[in-house]
This record gives C-alpha cells, structure tokens and sequence, in this order.
C-alpha cells in the first residue's frame, strides 16, 4: 500500500502565499464591486425610473437576498467539484450580467438581472472563505483571511465610488459598465493566479441529508450566535450606507453624487481593520475582539445622528472599522469551531450575513420614508446593541478561541 506525503499547507511569505492572496482579494475586490456599485446610484435611480428610496434599494436588496440563498448550494457544488472552477465561472457570470445591467431602461428587468447576479456571485463568497482554511497554515489564516475580507472592503468601496463618479459625468449606465470591465480583468486574474487546492477531497452529499446536516450546526454552542453576529454586522452597515446618500443630497446638505460616492472611501479603514483586528484576535481571543467590534459600531451610529459632517464622517469611519473587524473575527471563527463541517458552517454564516443586508436594508427603507435619516439611525441602533449581547455572551459563556469539530454520523 503506498502511502500519500500529505501536502504542506500555505505559509506567509511564500510565493504561493502572495499569489494566493492577490488572486482572492482581486476575487473579493470584484465580488463585491459589482454587488455594491448600485448603491451609491439609489439616488439615481429613484430620479430615472420614478421610483421611491425604500423601492430603489431593491436594486440592491434582491442581489443581496439570493445571493444568501445562492450560497448554501454552491459551498455543496464545490464539494463536488472543487474550490476553484466554482469561484472563476461565479466571477465570469457575474462580471457579464453586469454589463448587461448598463444596458437596460426597465426598471423590471434591471431588477431580474440583479436576481441573477445574486445567484452567479454566491461562488466567490461561499468558497473563497473555505478554500482558505483548507489550504492556509493555521498561523497564516488570521492574516490571509483578513486580507481576503480587505479585498471585500476595498471593492465595495471602489465599486460604489467609480459607479458613482462616472455616473455623475456619464450617467449610472457608464458607472456600472465600468465595475462590469474591472470584474472581467478580475477574473483573469483569479484563473491564472489562484494556486491548485492541495487539501481539497471531493465529496457527495444526498439533498436527504441536508437538513440534518445544516441543523447540526445550530446544536454547537457558538454557531448559532455566530450567524446571528453576521446576520446583525451587515444589516447594520448596508442600511446605513443605503440611505446615507439620500440624506446627505438633500437639503441641508446638498452635496453632489461625486463628494457623496468619495464618502466610501471610509471603506479603506475596512481593509485596515479586518487585517489587524484578525491580528488582534489572534493574540486575546475572538470574544473580546467582536465584543470591541459591535462597540466601535455602536459609536459610529450615536456620531452619525449628530447634524454635523465633520462628526458624521467620523460616525460612518467608525462604523465601518468595527464592521470590517467584526466580519473577519465571525467568520474566520466559523471555520475554526465547525471543523469538519466547515463547507456547511460558512455557506449558513453567510447566508445569514447577507440575509442581514437584504432584509434589514429593505426595513430601514419603511425607517426612512416615515421618519428620515433619525429613524434608520434608531433602527440601526437597536439592531447594534442586540449585536453586542451577542458578542457579550460568545465572550463570556464559551471557551474562546477553542475549536469545537463537528461530527455528523454517516459522514
């Protein structure tokens, strides 16, 4: 009998690292590009096909929302058939239904298609994250992850702010054709550089086993609350971002679509946080970690309800970084603590971030049309300090840090 040399795992500072790095934050970078260039054109669109702020935000809310749905199969296909081929033909359909977004003038079809990139788009977030902890070295995931999420950040920023330019000097049809073209380059760069997975094993789950198997996770002790952090970090953030537009166009403020898209740019301080907050985890646990992350939000909100910009570009900064922080501690914690199961564990977490964003983002509409920018900023409020029990209990109540592998029996 011959036996198999197991492979190495990824160390940082290699070339492999670098290339892998690069490859998933161009992934991510493009991921979520194409997901958030709409938002900052919610303005936009209310203005060219008559529609309201709580109607506009669809345009986001139903990428979102599928894209939540999307992903519990896809983590299964790339059970199947591997990380890789799932990831680049996600990023290949994604980049070409956007295009086709910038070409349409029915309100009706811009919202199919953005269904449908919410379906195409869920390979890259469902995997990305599982094909790092399959093939980082355990000492080089916090950062590798971090910088992954730092791609997340970078992107929506950058997807957000070129839509929005360009959209101010060529209309919101050029703005989302140019993030379509930078996710086609991105998915060059994702095939050619992305390395071979070394740990992965083709496996087949029955659709009967299904239940079973996502309803295991939610009998671990932290996984549940770990899905209830992502379901609370992206609602909190998308809402925000959503409306923020909208407030700061209109008197008294008055401000051009270009200074708003330049406010994203505050997503910079994501690809900071993420990186070091991973960083932070590492050394004093996770729990304290998130606990911080919810409370940096926490202030971000309070200085947001303030009137002044000076004090509401500090709010959004805030919010933000905390955001970004948080995200990276959860779900790399996910994939520790599910061990075996961590396909399944990464597909619900995200399911349940982005089922924040949809469902939360379309709520802070109805805040928004009856008691303005004050009404999402309660909202949001609320929905934070819920978010800081949470990580108050995961601190307190569990053995931080320690993974927990999940056994299912027939596996």
């Amino acid at each position: 009998m011959t036996v198999v040399a197991e492979q190495p795992h990824i160390l940082q500072g290699t070339t492999e690292f670098r290339r892998a790095v690069l490859a998933l934050f161009m992934a991510g970078f493009a991921t979520f590009g194409v997901l958030y260039c709409v938002q900052s054109l919610l303005p936009g669109f209310s203005h060219h096909f008559g529609v309201s702020a709580g109607n506009s935000a669809l345009a986001l809310s139903v990428s979102t929302g599928m894209l939540a749905v999307a992903m519990l199969v896809a983590g299964i296909i790339s059970d199947r058939i591997g990380r890789r081929p799932v990831m680049v033909v996600s990023l290949l359909g994604s980049a070409l239904l956007t295009l086709a977004t910038a070409l349409v003038d029915d309100w009706s079809t811009l919202l199919v298609l953005r269904t449908l990139l919410g379906v195409s788009l869920s390979g890259v977030p469902a995997v990305a994250m599982t094909w790092l902890v399959e093939e980082m070295d355990s000492r080089s995931l916090g950062l590798a992850m971090g910088l992954y999420i730092g791609g997340n950040a970078v992107g929506g920023m950058s997807g957000r702010l070129i839509a929005g330019v360009v959209a101010d000097h060529w209309g919101w049809r050029m703005g989302i054709a140019a993030v379509g073209v930078i996710a086609l380059l991105a998915t060059v760069m994702l095939w050619t550089q992305l390395p071979a997975s070394r740990h992965f094993r083709a496996k087949r789950v029955e659709p009967a086993q299904l239940p079973a198997r996502f309803a295991g996770l939610f009998r671990d002790a932290a996984l549940p609350w770990l899905f209830a952090c992502g379901f609370l970090l992206l609602g909190v953030f998308v809402t925000l971002y959503n409306y923020l537009g909208y407030y700061l166009l209109a008197p008294p403020y008055g401000l051009s679509q270009t200074v708003v898209g330049l406010i994203f740019t505050v997503y910079l301080v994501g690809s900071v946080s993420s990186a070091w907050m991973g960083q932070l985890a590492s050394r004093i646990g996770r729990g304290p970690v998130l606990a911080l992350s919810f409370g940096l939000m926490l202030w971000g909100v309070v200085l947001l309800m303030l009137p002044w910009l000076a004090t509401m570009a500090l709010g959004i900064a805030l919010a933000t970084f905390g955001f970004f922080g948080g995200h990276s501690v959860a779900s790399s914690w996910v994939g520790v603590r599910a061990g075996g199961m961590r396909a399944e564990a990464s597909a619900l977490y995200l399911f349940s971030y982005y089922l924040g964003s949809s469902v939360l983002g379309a709520l802070g509409g109805v805040f928004y049309t009856h008691w303005g920018w004050a009404g999402v900023c309660g909202f949001t409020l609320v929905l934070v300090l819920l978010g800081v029990g949470v990580a108050w209990r995961l601190w307190h109540q569990l053995q931080v840090g320690t993974p927990a592998p999940l056994v299912v029996a027939g596996r």
